[in-house]
């Protein structure tokens, strides 16, 4: 932004006292300025640029339509990267039950043995991700869920998941890693013992 050029604040004031296409030029060049910075931000949280673009974009479109609640008392920038931040985290919440089975093999790796004997079977992997979904919806809190699956399933560093979740404790997002991780062991060993004795019913039967 040149020497001459219109703070983020003064842009919005004249949007809010203009009309017409005079109006929507100076929105247009507001989030111009911050849309490709939205999208690279959005990329750590997805790994896919793809993705990244979508966000950003519904990103963008909902803060101008909060922009009338935008009352300069931070930073518009601070403003914009609030409404990311929430976005960003909305969407991985709403995946986090769900995580690619490259991450999820890391604790049901023998799980195959228990349901068939041809593991690369399309109903196979179905039925591990079912019991992956559940593991991981039943065993984490939210916090948990959150931070295994940004870092498994996204590949998020977990310096980066730290600073994304505003964490504050002392080891950070690697605290609630290694929780998940213990919790999910202790899950899929409750699992399999469950599998093997009912398929042992099965067999005696």
């Amino acid at each position: 932004m040149g020497w001459d050029s219109p703070s983020d604040e003064d842009l919005i004031a004249r949007y809010r006292d203009e009309t017409g296409a005079g109006s929507e030029q100076h929105i247009n060049e507001l989030f111009g300025r911050y849309h490709a910075k939205v999208a690279r931000w959005c990329l750590a949280f997805t790994n896919d640029r793809e993705s990244a673009a979508d966000l950003a974009q519904e990103i963008c479109a909902k803060a101008y339509r909060n922009l009338p609640s935008f009352r300069a008392e931070s930073k518009f920038s601070t403003w914009l990267f609030s409404i990311a931040r929430n976005h960003c985290l909305n969407a991985v919440r709403a995946r986090s039950g769900m995580p690619a089975m490259e991450s999820a093999q890391m604790m049901i790796d023998e799980l195959p043995d228990l349901v068939s004997e041809n593991p690369d079977t399309a109903i196979v992997r179905k039925e591990m991700a079912d019991i992956a979904r559940q593991l991981v919806c039943e065993s984490l809190e939210e916090t948990e869920r959150v931070v295994f699956t940004l870092h498994f399933a996204e590949d998020v560093p977990l310096d980066v998941i730290t600073r994304m979740l505003n964490l504050t404790n002392t080891s950070g997002a690697k605290a609630y890693l290694v929780s998940a991780k213990r919790k999910l062991q202790r899950a899929v060993r409750i699992w399999k013992a469950k599998a093997q004795k009912r398929l042992g019913e099965t067999n005696d039967s």
